[in-house]
Order: structure tokens, then C-alpha cells, then sequence
């Protein structure tokens, strides 16, 4: 993985040679192409969508001039919205949790695995409930308390540790809402994970809500956080069939595992590049 680059494009109208061009300008600058996706929304003139992978060894030009020779050759001729990342340049990622353990845990154990690749620099929480875990993983714990009346300023501490140093931010059920000044400096940076009882059954106890209800189908959503709550790009969701037999306690702890599978590939596949966002829809190359 450290010799691996990737590059994502979108193109606002899909038109013959763009996936020649692109993959010439590569092969002419040394590049092995190891992986190749792309979409299109319509073959005459629709929305274009690419991911790449490839080999930097036996590049010949330094990343940025390769860059640059890119935009001038290839992006400016297709009017591309491009990106190339590389994959020895972890992203920095700090994961906020408030109480609940089971999303914290799955991220963590994975990361200790090598599954997510990124630097980890610390878990956020408005409680200490969770320091004792977190320990045990060798990553730093910051807890920051929460009241209606000091959150202006807990959010001026949460900034001061992760703006500029964050690439990502994950919501391991963090029960707070954060406010528009600190979403909008981490657009498409912030993941979220809830129940997919919403809009259906909002407020307290979802799943006592689908209970009563006798629902047939749980889930759980992870997506970007965006200033209107709840209503960012979708990156992934997981559901489960239920009956009459499940009881609160049981969906509780169902919906737990699809929360947690649901945000893990949700946080892999954001690093790992594998996500376009165009408007309010994304185009996962999972």
C-alpha cells in the first residue's frame, strides 16, 4: 500500500476518451494501473465518475509536478473535478463517543488490526466513561463535559484539538449535535452513525418506537454530517428482518452490530478513497 496512489474524477458530462486519456497520460509517465472503476448516469452526456488506482516506483515526475502535468493535460480538457491522494499519507482521524462502547470498539480493534488505515490521534468524549477501553489501545482519551450552558465553549476545546490536525471525524454515537461553525470546517470530513428509524421514530427509544409499531426491517445509516441534521450524503446502510418474537432488548442489540458494521465500512471506504460526493449523493467504489 505504500507505493499506491489513487485518483478520483468526476466529469459533468461523460463523453468518448476519458478513460483513454487517462489512462495514457499514466502509462506515459511510468504509472501501473492496479484498479479501475468508474460510472456513468448516462452514456450520452451524463455524469462520469472514475476511481484509479496505481503504482508510483517507476513514476518519472515528483508528485506535485505530476499533479500539474495532469490538470494541464488531461483534467482541463475534460473539465474534470479531480483528486489524487496517496496512500503512504494516512489521513489523521479522531473518534468522538459519548457513552455507548459498540461502535468506539469496532473502530478501534479494526484500526489495531491494520484495517483502517490512518493515523489515529485520539477519542473524544463528553464523558469518561470509556477512558479505561480506550486505554487499552495505547490512544490518547480527551474529555470534554457538555451542558446546554458550556457548549460554545466545549466546542472551542473540541476545535483546538482537532482543527488543523484532523482529516476526518467520526461519530461513534457522540450524543451531541454538532454546531454549524464546526461542521463547516470539515466538509465531507465528519461521518455519522445512527438507527434508519429516522424520520419514522424520532426522540427516545427507537427501537421500544419500532417495537410497538411491529416492525419488520432495522437498520442503521452512516453517512457525512452536513448543517442539516441527519440529512448529509449516504454512505452506507445495513438492515436486518425482525418479527413479533424480537423483543426491545433483542433489537437493541441488533441494531448495535448493524450500527457498527455499517459505520466501519463507512470509515474504511472514506479512507481508502473509494467515495465521490456530488450533491447530496455519493458514488461509493466499494
Amino acid at each position: 500500500m505504500e507505493t499506491t496512489a489513487r485518483l478520483l474524477i468526476t466529469c459533468v458530462n461523460d463523453r468518448p476518451g476519458i478513460v483513454a486519456t487517462v489512462s495514457n497520460f499514466f502509462y506515459n509517465h511510468g504509472a501501473n494501473i492496479t484498479a479501475l472503476d468508474q460510472h456513468s448516469t448516462d452514456p450520452e452526456g451524463g455524469l462520469f465518475f472514475l476511481r484509479l488506482e496505481f503504482q508510483t516506483p517507476h513514476l518519472d515526475l515528483p508528485k506535485d509536478a505530476l499533479a500539474r502535468a495532469f490538470d494541464k493535460v488531461v483534467a482541463s480538457r475534460f473539465d474534470m473535478d479531480w483528486k489524487i491522494s496517496y496512500a503512504e499519507q494516512k489521513k489523521r482521524m479522531f473518534l468522538l463517543v459519548s457513552r455507548q462502547e459498540h461502535a468506539l470498539m469496532e473502530l478501534l480493534w479494526r484500526w489495531r488490526r491494520g484495517e483502517l488505515p490512518a493515523e489515529l490521534l485520539g477519542v473524544i468524549s463528553n464523558h469518561k466513561d470509556l477512558e479505561r477501553s480506550v486505554s487499552e489501545f495505547s490512544v490518547p482519551y480527551y474529555h470534554i463535559p457538555i451542558t446546554p450552558e458550556t457548549k460554545p465553549q466545549a466546542e472551542e476545546q473540541l476545535l483546538e484539538i482537532v482543527d488543523g490536525n484532523a482529516d476526518l471525524l467520526v461519530l461513534a454515537r457522540y450524543m451531541q449535535i454538532l454546531s454549524p461553525q464546526v461542521v463547516e470546517r470539515f466538509p465531507r470530513e465528519i461521518i455519522n452513525i445512527h438507527h434508519s428509524f429516522l424520520p419514522a421514530f424520532v426522540g427516545a427509544d427507537p427501537y421500544q418506537q419500532a417495537y410497538d409499531k411491529g416492525v419488520k426491517l432495522i437498520g442503521a445509516t452512516a453517512h457525512y454530517v452536513t448543517e442539516e441534521l441527519d440529512q448529509g450524503p449516504i454512505i452506507e446502510q445495513d438492515v436486518q428482518r425482525v418479527s413479533h418474537r424480537n423483543s426491545p432488548r433483542e433489537l437493541r442489540a441488533l441494531g448495535r452490530d448493524l450500527e457498527r458494521r455499517a459505520l466501519a465500512r463507512a470509515v474504511q471506504w472514506h479512507l481508502e478513497d473509494k467515495i465521490i460526493v456530488h450533491e447530496n449523493k455519493t458514488v461509493v467504489f466499494g
